[in-house]
This record gives C-alpha cells, sequence and structure tokens, in this order.
C-alpha cells in the first residue's frame, strides 16, 4: 500500500494541479468568451473525443496489464497507433465540412481542421507513456502534465484576450501535446524498432478488442448529451450545459483518476490473490468517495453562490444543472473505479456488456430530456446513473468475490458522513444573514462543513485520515 500511495501521491500532485490550471481558465475565459464559444468547443471534443479513442484503442492499457512485455509488443503497438493516429488525424480534417453542417455550426469546421493535426503528434507517445506508467514512474510524468498545463493555460489566456475566441481553447492543446510529445521520448528510455509481429498484434487485438468496443460504447454514453444537445438545441445551450457538467465532472473525474490510474498495475499484479485485491480495491474505493462525497455535496449547497461568483449572470442556468449534476458526480466517482477491476482481471467482455447497458439507458435518456429542456434532461441523466450505479457494483462484487457487506464497510462513513455536512451546511445556507456578502456567507459555510465532515468521520466513525496523510507525504 505505501508504494501505491507513494505513486498516488504524484499522480494526484498532477491531477491536483490540472484541477486548478482548469479551474482558472474556467473562470478567467469564462469572463471574457460567450457560452456559443464553449458550445462550439463541446461539439468539436465529441468529435475528437471518439478519434481519440479509436486512435489508442486500449494499447497503452495492453501495454500495462500485460505479464511478459516485449521489444515485438512494444514495437508493434507503436507502428499500430501510427498507422491509426495519422489515418484519423486524415480522416477528421477531410469530414470537417460535413461535421460542420451535421451540427449546423460554421466555425466548427476550422476548429477540427486544427486539432486533427493533434492524432500523428499524440500517436508517437502512447508506447512511451505506458512504459513510464508501468513502471509508475508518476514523478516524470507528474512534471511533464505540470510543465504542458501552465503554458497551455497562459497561451489560452493571451490568445482570448487578443480575441481568438474559440481557437484560445485549441492553441493549448496543440502546444500541451508538443510539449508532451517531446518529454516522453526523452524520459521514457525507449525507441521503437522496425518490428511488427502478426501474432502480438492477434493477442493485443483479443485483449483490446473488447476495451475498444467498450471504450466505443462509453464514449457515446458520455458524449451522448453534447451530440443531442448541440444537434437539438444549439451551441448556447450546450456551453451552458457543458460547463456544469465539467464543474462536476472536474473533481470526480480527476480524483478518481488519480487513484485509477495506480491501482491497475496493483491490481493486474494480484489477478492470482482476490483476498489482497479486494482489500486494496475497497480501501481504494473508501479512498475515492471519502474525497469525493465532501466536495459534490459541498458543490450542490454552495452552487448558487459559487456559479454567481465565479462566472458571472449569464451562466445562470448552470445553477439548476449543477442541483442535478452534483450528485452524479458523486455516483460517478464510486461507479467508474470498476472498469479498473474488470481490466486488471481481463473481463473486458463484461466491461462492453455493461457499456452497452448504460449508453442505452443515457442516450434515450438525453433524447428524452431534449424535448423538455436542460434541466429535465440533467434530472433523467441523475435517475440512470443511480440505475447503472446498481448494476455495475452487482458485477464488481462478482469479479472480485466480494460481498455487499463489504462494500457497505467501505462507503457507510464517507457518505453518511457527507450527508450530515449537507445538512448542516444547507441549514446554514437558509440561516446566514444576508447583510454577509455571498463571499463571505460561502467561505463561512465551507470552512463549517469541512469541519463538520471531519468530525464526523472521526469521531462518530472512527475512520482513520492516515491513508490521506500518507498520500500527501508521498506514502512515508
Amino acid at each position: 500500500m505505501s508504494s501505491l500511495l507513494n505513486s498516488a501521491r504524484w499522480v494526484g500532485i498532477s491531477q491536483a494541479s490540472k484541477i486548478a490550471f482548469q479551474l482558472i481558465s474556467m473562470v478567467v475565459l469564462a469572463r471574457i468568451l460567450p457560452p456559443t464559444d464553449y458550445g462550439v468547443m463541446a461539439m468539436a471534443s465529441v468529435v475528437t473525443a471518439l478519434a481519440g479513442m479509436l486512435r489508442e484503442m486500449g494499447t497503452g492499457t495492453a501495454v500495462i496489464q500485460k505479464k511478459n512485455l516485449t521489444d515485438r509488443t512494444t514495437s508493434t503497438v507503436f507502428w499500430l497507433n501510427m498507422g491509426m493516429g495519422t489515418s484519423l488525424g486524415l480522416i477528421l480534417w477531410l469530414t470537417s465540412p460535413l461535421i460542420s453542417a451535421f451540427f449546423k455550426e460554421p466555425q466548427l469546421q476550422g476548429v477540427l481542421i486544427a486539432l486533427a493535426a493533434l492524432f500523428p503528434i499524440t500517436s508517437a507517445t502512447t508506447v512511451h507513456q505506458a512504459l513510464i506508467e508501468r513502471r509508475s514512474e508518476f514523478k516524470t510524468l507528474t512534471i511533464m502534465d505540470i510543465m504542458s498545463q501552465g503554458i497551455g493555460l497562459a497561451l489560452a489566456i493571451i490568445a482570448a484576450l487578443n480575441g481568438a475566441g474559440v481557437y484560445s481553447f485549441v492553441i493549448p492543446s496543440v502546444s500541451s501535446a508538443i510539449i508532451t510529445s517531446i518529454w516522453l521520448w526523452s524520459k521514457s528510455g525507449w525507441r521503437p524498432k522496425w518490428l511488427w509481429c502478426n501474432q502480438e498484434f492477434k493477442d493485443l487485438i483479443g485483449f483490446t478488442g473488447n476495451l475498444t468496443a467498450f471504450n466505443f460504447i462509453n464514449y457515446f454514453s458520455r458524449n451522448a448529451d453534447s451530440i443531442i444537445i448541440g444537434r437539438i438545441m444549439g451551441a448556447t445551450a450546450l456551453g451552458s450545459y457543458s460547463m456544469a457538467y465539467k464543474l462536476m465532472l472536474f473533481p470526480v473525474q480527476n480524483l478518481t483518476w488519480v487513484v485509477s490510474r495506480v491501482m491497475l498495475p496493483a491490481l493486474s499484479r494480484l489477478q492470482d490473490n482476490k483476498s489482497e485485491a479486494r482489500a486494496l480495491y475497497f480501501k481504494s474505493l473508501s479512498l475515492v468517495v471519502t474525497l469525493t462525497a465532501p466536495m459534490m455535496v459541498g458543490l450542490w449547497v454552495l452552487r448558487e453562490p459559487f456559479v454567481q461568483l465565479a462566472f458571472g449572470p449569464k451562466w445562470g442556468v448552470v445553477i439548476s444543472l449543477l442541483a442535478w449534476l452534483a450528485p452524479v458526480g458523486l455516483i460517478q466517482s464510486a461507479v467508474s473505479t470498476t472498469g479498473t477491476v474488470f481490466t486488471a482481471y481481463g473481463r473486458t467482455d463484461l466491461m462492453f456488456r455493461l457499456g452497452t447497458f448504460s449508453t442505452t439507458l443515457n442516450v434515450f435518456g438525453f433524447w428524452l430530456g431534449a424535448q423538455y429542456g436542460l434541466v429535465e434532461l440533467a434530472a433523467i441523466y441523475f435517475i440512470n446513473n443511480f440505475i447503472n450505479a446498481f448494476v455495475c457494483g452487482y458485477f464488481t462484487l462478482r469479479t472480485l468475490e466480494a460481498t455487499r457487506l463489504e462494500l457497505y464497510i467501505a462507503l457507510k462513513a464517507p457518505i453518511l458522513s457527507a450527508t450530515v455536512m449537507g445538512l448542516v451546511t444547507y441549514a446554514l445556507s437558509l440561516l446566514l444573514s444576508s447583510d454577509f456578502s455571498a463571499l463571505t456567507n460561502a467561505v463561512g459555510i465551507t470552512i463549517i462543513g469541512a469541519f463538520v465532515y471531519l468530525t464526523v468521520i472521526t469521531k462518530v466513525f472512527n475512520q482513520s485520515l492516515e491513508p490521506l496523510m500518507r498520500l500527501a507525504r508521498g506514502g512515508a
């Protein structure tokens, strides 16, 4: 557990910096750019996310998971990725007019042409990054992330202030890709060879085929809302929705990703020891929920003053959306860890089936919600996530040969502590005098909420916060 926490510490630093840079970017750029620019970039992200998933095809995960790794495997993966990345970049460039016409957004074509150049660049580094992660050298990746994110943020703000509009989002993406590629090639210690092995390719497809199919299905589950809102409601509505979704997703995605990223190689090494694997998973799950539960409850309680203070009146609809999306964030923080279990145990076939179920549920829900409005769509999304959590939880317990009691023990303290915190802080938000500024009230409620949460979880449930402190100290 010590080495896992040490790795998580560096990944955590990377993700903390990413959250900080992204929040700064959101607050600053939201004051300069209109929701329409955010909507156009959300449309572009729908397309580039699909192309990016097809480019990588889970081969990086296969490099990390594979027990016996050879030059034949890594070189085959490299050339496969290069071929896919170059082809997808060309396809994206050629189809940009059609995609722009589908979304009825003329600005989208130029944005997609600029982003198409990213794919050959990022394809050249998949193996290099996977090898560094396989060795758990997360410090190297953390330095890279902070450097590329910092430069990208500076360029985005400069571009926005100089009237670049939606291209203020494109410029940092391109610069970060170039910086990341140079860094990974210089630090990985690996160079591709002129090798191609058909048997390795077949073995890779056996593992990555189901994983890619799952990612493909999961892509539609996570992007169907943007596709439907963008097509039916337009760029402005999509911009408002994407802002609310980002606020929900930032802490959840980044904190969960920290644990999941270091948990995959650890669980892969424990494939033949389910007892230790169960213990590791439930400790990791408890850690994730201990971090995300108070954040999502706090976001729900303080959604109105936060949006007003950070973004201004033109983003008012975000407040209503967060009422439903904040609980979604808590649910997703727990459910997203289940994919690591299925991947580590080679059950990508099960991931695919569960992903198909989730996607079918969400796509129908998004279509139904779009007939009524953004808030109604968010409400249906919450209900669907609640249903999906029970299904994924059931199969995760089966895979680990675990019991519902073990799951209850892992989640009891953080969930109930966050519930108490939510009741106290919500009551305070109603009782605090309007004589104080919104900022003063928000800061006061945040401090009291943190105190209540920490008191309940440590004194009432006797849960030690040592794993969090060890994470901060790097596993010392």
